[in-house]
């Protein structure tokens, strides 16, 4: 097997039976915010888009990009199409021309033919609300010799089945470096929001290596992040001044924890880089020194965002601009919507603020209305700071998720008082009839938490109230307090009181 890097999450699989192109991105993101990092601009994309499989894990736009697909993607590809409970990702392939499908079946074995043979493949589809645009995936393919599980940035809850199936991994890519605007965004002091940086950047990588000790594989790459920010406003967001708050460490941080932790399996592959992997074996060639990238990080990003200044204004002259106010269109948006999730709007409870240039708009879920703001009503607990022409924008386009467009850009500000309310921001990814039915029902639905395991002298429910995750394997206690490293989420032992977001509660007890 030959695994390919070709930048941020993107693998270029050549076996045998046949090859797989993964989550091609090379186009700028979330309103010109994010670039692939390192530059993958010099790759043959017409060589690699001549494929015969095509995977792309979820709808993130540094994992779907349109451009690149449509430009340089051979559109007889056969796609492996996770299996997702709403079939967004699927109609936007269709949408760019890619018209053969290999449906899946979440979490089960299948043998796909090529052109050159069979192909043993899985994908492991997550579903619930909080998982990218309403799914994220991770696939793993062999070809008899060799297993590689691509999880990029997906965050499966159980390995037993990857094991079951394919026995040992050979090679594992994965996410270790957040895609989030916590904390950066929100107006809180520097010194909080440095701490809270802190702890954001280690649970992140905590939570990669709990994976890579569950997965078990021989060799290591990270992938999946961070990607590169080349407007100057967000030039402050690159982990290249030594900020230990800096929520976007790079390849060769993650590398550096991974051999403080006694692993040694780790391996840096940039654009261009090529691992032929033959079961336990692995040579790795690169196709230039990657010093000239990690030696003076700054340097190597200032000439990137030279280079690309002009990719970056074309993106910009993209946004819509316009005047008027933006309440009609905002509630002609958002209230249909409301009007069918009563328990997502019930979950956030309270009235929210919209500050879109001068003006403010309210997003009153307990009533589920769209209005201007009363008099007396004083600041909302949770609230947006928002430039018009990103608002105009996305209503432009019919835009169905916030959360991976406007926020994930960071061209934005928050401010919240109390606890992380994850109903608001699966309202926010859900502007449609199909997605917000799926999601409200997702809540909706009661989950069995009977079973039990033992952490650090406490018994807690196994799985996590946030998305079910295994405690035993993703648990850590300290103290009085538990965290879930799958996402971060921590609760009072002694009260069962989630301390991230409203609800959640967990059930524990101290053991004699």
């Amino acid at each position: 097997m030959q695994i390919t890097s070709v930048g941020h999450a993107g693998f270029h699989i050549r076996t045998a039976a046949g090859s797989i192109l993964c989550d091609p991105w090379v186009n700028p993101a979330y309103f010109g915010s994010w670039f692939p990092f390192p530059d993958n601009t010099q790759l043959d994309w017409d060589e690699l888009g001549a494929c015969d499989f095509l995977y792309v894990s979820h709808l993130h736009r540094d994992h779907f990009d349109a451009k690149t697909l449509t430009d340089h993607v051979d559109k007889n590809a056969t796609v492996l199409l996770p299996d997702y409970p709403v079939p967004d990702l699927r109609r936007e392939l269709e949408q760019l021309g890619f018209h053969k499908f290999f449906e899946t079946e979440d979490s089960v074995k299948h043998t796909v033919p090529g052109p050159g043979g069979d192909l043993d493949i899985m994908i492991i589809a997550l579903r619930a609300p909080a998982d990218g645009p309403i799914g994220d995936s991770g696939l793993v393919v062999s070809d008899g010799e060799t297993t590689c599980f691509n999880m990029n940035d997906a965050r499966p809850v159980d390995m037993d089945v990857l094991h079951d199936a394919f026995g040992h991994v050979d090679i594992h890519l994965l996410q270790y470096s957040g895609a989030i605007w916590y904390p950066m965004v929100y107006d809180i002091p520097a010194r909080t929001k440095s701490n809270f940086g802190k702890q954001k950047r280690q649970r992140g990588m905590d939570r990669a290596r709990s994976y890579i000790e569950q997965v078990g594989a021989t060799w290591v790459v990270p992938s999946a992040g961070p990607p590169v920010f080349l407007d100057d406003e967000l030039r402050y967001l690159n982990d290249d001044r030594g900020d230990e708050g800096n929520i976007f460490p790079d390849q060769k941080v993650f590398l550096e924890q991974m051999e403080i932790h006694g692993n040694k399996g780790g391996i840096l592959m940039i654009p261009g880089s090529v691992a032929d992997v033959r079961g336990a074996e692995l040579t790795l060639t690169h196709p230039s020194d990657p010093g000239e990238i990690y030696d003076d990080k700054a340097a190597y990003i200032e000439r990137m965002a030279q280079r690309l200044a002009p990719v970056l204004e074309a993106e910009k002259a993209t946004w819509e601009r316009g005047e008027g106010s933006l309440l009609e269109p905002l509630r002609k948006l958002f209230e249909p919507i409301m009007a069918q999730s009563n328990v997502i709007c019930d979950g956030i409870g309270y009235p929210v603020g919209l500050v879109i240039g001068e003006e403010t708009i309210v997003l009153d879920f307990p009533k589920r209305t769209v209005r201007e703001p009363v008099e007396g009503e004083g600041r909302y607990r949770y609230g947006f700071r928002i430039a018009p022409e990103l608002v105009r924008t996305v209503l432009r386009d019919r835009e169905p998720d916030w959360v991976n467009t406007i926020f994930l850009s960071t061209r934005f500000q928050a401010w919240r008082i109390g606890g992380y309310n994850e109903f608001l921001y699966t309202f926010f990814k859900c502007l449609t009839d199909e997605r917000i039915a799926y999601a409200d029902g997702w809540f909706a639905e009661a989950h069995d938490d009977s079973a039990s395991t033992e952490l650090s002298g406490w018994e807690v429910q196994r799985r996590c109230p946030h998305l079910k995750a295994d405690l035993s394997k993703f648990g850590v206690v300290e103290g009085t307090t538990l965290t879930c490293n799958l996402h971060g989420w921590q609760w009072d032992l002694e009260s069962g009181r989630c301390k991230t977001s409203k609800g959640h509660e967990l059930r524990s007890r101290k053991l004699d």
